[in-house]
């Protein structure tokens, strides 16, 4: 697949985030669990379909969807595709490591690689970054891939042409510089100390 000429930039950010941590490494080792309406194993395909208000958890992934296929290969790796509700998008959450902070994202499909620590993103896909509670980051594309690995992004905005709501095949994205939020305003006034009763001060 041909990428833009601009995911490359928009890549360097993205980088810059895993300088001072990443995704949850413990998250690959966790068991995963799923809740649904109906299950339907193939014990010989080592393949289970789950369908009917899809709730994935694996640590601190969180994966909802409408229908999700879970297989696991020889070695022990699963690999899981959700796809969402007509008109409606599949959803994925994950803590990364040391800091508080979540990266989220939204899809028609979301397919997740435990061998590769991959997460894609396809169609209407976006995909945000918190802060605590506050949003940080916010990017939009037809398809978005997240590497737990190497905390690197990847962002395709051709894959969203002919999609409902494409934008042209643009990649939009609003990146918020880091710290930016703590900073002081430029010649604030000082806060004005005033006495206080409870320690001695004279009220007035």
């Amino acid at each position: 697949m041909k990428l833009p000429r601009f995911t490359p930039i928009l890549m360097v950010p993205f980088l810059l985030w895993g300088a001072g941590a990443s995704a949850e490494k413990a998250d690959r080792d966790k068991p995963m669990n799923v809740e649904s309406d109906a299950l339907r194993y193939d014990d010989v395909k080592q393949v289970s379909v789950f369908s009917g208000r899809v709730v994935l958890t694996k640590g601190t992934i969180l994966i909802r969807g409408a229908v999700l296929t879970v297989r696991q290969d020889p070695d022990g790796a699963q690999h899981g595709v959700v796809t969402a509700e007509p008109g409606k998008l599949a959803f994925f959450r994950q803590k990364r490591e040391g800091v508080d902070e979540y990266i989220e994202g939204e899809g028609e499909i979301i397919e997740y690689d435990g061998r590769a620590e991959t997460v894609r993103l396809l169609k209407q896909a976006q995909l945000r970054r918190y802060r605590g509670a506050t949003l940080s980051d916010e990017m939009t594309g037809g398809l978005i891939v997240y590497n737990n690995a190497t905390d690197v992004f990847t962002i395709d905005g051709s894959a969203a042409r002919g999609a409902p709501g494409a934008t042209g095949g643009r990649v939009r994205a609003m990146l918020t510089p880091k710290g930016r939020a703590e900073a002081p305003t430029p010649n604030a006034p000082s806060p004005q100390l005033k006495s206080s009763p409870a320690l001695g001060g004279d009220p007035k």
